[in-house]
């Protein structure tokens, strides 16, 4: 190397060393960095409605098949097998989780049929939110309760379990039947356990790309 290149090689070096310390560098970067995580929050919040509603529909689906079909006892192990060879990165298709989901269903649809808006509230929040819920909350005036502050608060899960067995609802609870929802903050539980808790985009672009 000539002594021009490395004279180059060197200022370049100095110059790219620099940009830690530069103020406008630093600036950009975080202003970056937030967009980053925003789009990673709101991807996180698309794919976990989505993903919800998909089990809404599976419930509703096969509580009608378990009402008037003869397929046996042994349909939803059938099902977890079948789904879970055809799509086997995916978590939610074990025969135990779709029981939950059966479950699920049946626990909000038991005062009869529920709307649209309350299907998309309730996938706001993660499914792991949801079974904690419905494992504990008596009543769909207390559940609803907990839907509407993870939501407004961005609760994580812990925080949750700790309302509820606080007995938040008894102590401030009131008769709910329809609440605005709102995109949890960056910085929320909820977001967090948004991020961690469901296949990545790229997971379900492979699994779906296998589908002919």
């Amino acid at each position: 190397m000539t002594q021009k290149n490395m004279k180059n090689s060197n200022e370049k070096t100095s110059t790219i060393a620099g940009l830690s310390q530069n103020d406008d560098y630093k600036s950009w970067l975080k202003s970056l960095k937030q967009q980053v995580l925003q789009t990673q929050i709101k991807a996180a919040v698309q794919v976990n409605s989505t993903l919800l509603t998909l089990y809404w529909q599976l419930g509703a689906d096969i509580v009608k098949r378990q009402q008037e079909s003869t397929w046996g006892g042994g349909f939803l192990k059938q099902l977890s097998k079948d789904l879970m060879v055809e799509f086997p990165s995916m978590k939610g298709f074990s025969e135990r989780n779709i029981k939950y989901i059966r479950q699920w269903f049946c626990y909000w649809s038991k005062e009869g049929t529920i709307g649209q808006q309350l299907v998309a509230q309730l996938s706001q929040i993660p499914w792991g939110h949801n079974l904690k819920i419905i494992s504990q909350c008596k009543t769909l005036l207390e559940a609803s309760f907990y839907v509407k502050n993870t939501i407004e608060h961005g609760w994580s899960r812990n925080v949750l379990t700790h309302q509820i067995d606080s007995g938040l609802w008894q102590r401030e609870g009131k008769a709910i039947n329809n609440f605005s929802a709102t995109l949890p903050a960056a910085q929320s539980g909820l977001a967090e356990n948004l991020k961690s808790s469901l296949p990545s985009i790229e997971q379900i672009e492979s699994e779906l790309s296998k589908i002919e």
